[in-house]
């Protein structure tokens, strides 16, 4: 190792001091070193990388004589509060979300009670806020059972006064119905009773104005009957006073002309009688045919009247239960969107409860967490100078080794380069590799932050 190479070394590690809380260092050899050493920090962790070739080179340098691995002996380098902040969500996770066995807890239990050991602070510490997460976890899960509990029970009791409301209303709509079909009934009775009342009435009038005609027509056939009589004894008489008259005439042509003049009076009045009987049977058919004519006007008026009555009687009904089932609806659903108000009053409420603690968790883990990193934040301030001295002589020891493996394979290379290869091109062999250990340097020093 050369004076150049260790000035490099120092300039990078003054730059490791002045740089960046984060550093990414890679040493790298000529084109022809198989060896690769990258070292990373972040967070306080250290990585170290060597290929297989690497390796087999230490290998053939024989036992003890190659680099030792890395390993991390010091804290992480100082940050600052936002890249522990970014570094914490990115990096932490929460407790509460790491899945923990019930065997190992049980096996952990096992171990302890058979050895005592005494537990570091840290351990406590994570150990109880284990406990308090389960504790809030467990919390959780009553509070949502008890609100879960509350829905329910005041689901059941809006069902409960639904139904109680449906029931209700059912029993008013069937007595409206009973109401109506007992007014109905009613109204047919009367319907009944007065169509009766009115059979009876014009059956009766019939009855009295056919007597009525009946009379009058005997009556008019009495006196057309003693008005024949009256005028057979005229004419009767008035014949005998002609035949009185006239001596002449025998007694038998007197009895025969008598006897033909009353064939003649009685044939004439007998005929004058039937015409009178067609007659008065014409009139009391006619007046018979009127009578029955006008029940049936009149009937037919009054079950028309009745008709509409009911029909009006009907219609009011049906107008109250439609307005009934209006006023029912209207109040279903009042009491449907009172029952709905209540239950997302209760659930927008025990949301809030709950959101309300989720916050005031989650305010406790983010204070908590943050006075972590700022004790974290603290610690690694003060460590600072010690791990950069830590890291600056891990870097040297790390450079001389590389450079001892480098001259090590330069030596073998130019070993079997004189091998394989004539006497005479020694020379120019010898003179090419140094030109090229010349132009390569003998370690590429990278500081990338």
């Amino acid at each position: 190792m050369n004076e150049k190479d260790l000035k490099k070394l120092t300039s990078g590690v003054s730059e490791i001091r002045t740089g960046q809380h984060s550093w990414k260092i890679n040493l790298d050899v000529n084109h022809f070193s198989p060896e690769e050493i990258t070292i990373t920090t972040k967070e306080g962790y250290l990585n170290s990388k060597y290929n297989s070739s690497s390796s087999r080179n230490s290998e053939c340098g024989g036992p003890g004589k190659h680099p030792a691995p890395l390993s991390p002996p010091f804290p992480p380098p100082l940050q600052d509060h936002a890249c522990v902040r970014d570094e914490a969500v990115h990096r932490d996770t929460r407790p509460e979300l790491r899945p923990t066995s019930h065997k190992s807890r049980s096996l952990d239990c096992k171990i302890c009670e058979h050895i005592a050991t005494i537990k570091s602070a840290s351990l406590i510490q994570e150990h109880e806020q284990d406990f308090e997460l389960r504790e809030q976890m467990s919390g959780y899960k009553r509070m949502r059972r008890q609100h879960q509990k509350q829905l329910i029970a005041l689901e059941n009791r809006l069902k409960a006064e639904m139904d109680e409301h449906r029931l209700r209303l059912q029993k008013e709509l069937e007595t409206h119905a009973n109401n109506t079909y007992i007014e109905l009934e009613r109204l047919a009775k009367r319907h009944a009773a007065q169509t009766d009342k009115e059979m009876k009435s014009v059956a009766a009038e019939e009855r009295r104005i056919q007597q009525q005609i009946v009379a009058q027509q005997k009556k008019e056939l009495t006196t057309f009957l003693e008005n024949q009589k009256k005028e057979y004894r005229l004419c009767k008489d008035k014949i005998k006073e002609e035949m009185n008259e006239d001596p002449c005439t025998p007694k038998e042509e007197k009895q025969e002309r008598l006897s033909r003049h009353k064939e003649t009076i009685q044939r004439s009045q007998a005929e004058e009688e039937a015409h009178l009987l067609a007659q008065q049977r014409l009139v009391y058919d006619r007046s018979c045919r009127a009578l029955k004519r006008r029940s049936l006007v009149r009937r037919h008026e009054f079950e028309q009247e009745q008709l509409r009555e009911e029909l009006n009687k009907k219609r009011t009904q049906k107008e109250m239960e439609h307005a009934l089932m209006i006023r029912q609806d209207e109040s279903t659903q009042d009491l449907e969107r009172r029952q709905l108000q209540m239950l997302q009053k209760l659930r927008v409420e025990l949301m809030r409860l709950q959101h309300q603690t989720e916050l005031e968790n989650q305010e406790e883990y983010n204070g908590r967490r943050q006075r972590e990193l700022h004790r974290k934040h603290g610690l690694e301030q003060r460590q600072q100078p010690r791990n950069l001295k830590t890291l600056e002589m891990q870097i040297k020891k790390q450079f001389q080794d590389t450079c001892k493996v480098q001259n090590k394979q330069y030596k073998a290379l130019r070993n079997h380069q004189l091998e394989v290869s004539p006497k005479g091109d020694h020379k120019t062999i010898l003179k090419s590799l140094k030109e090229e250990q010349t132009l390569f340097p003998p370690c590429h020093f990278l500081l990338l932050v």
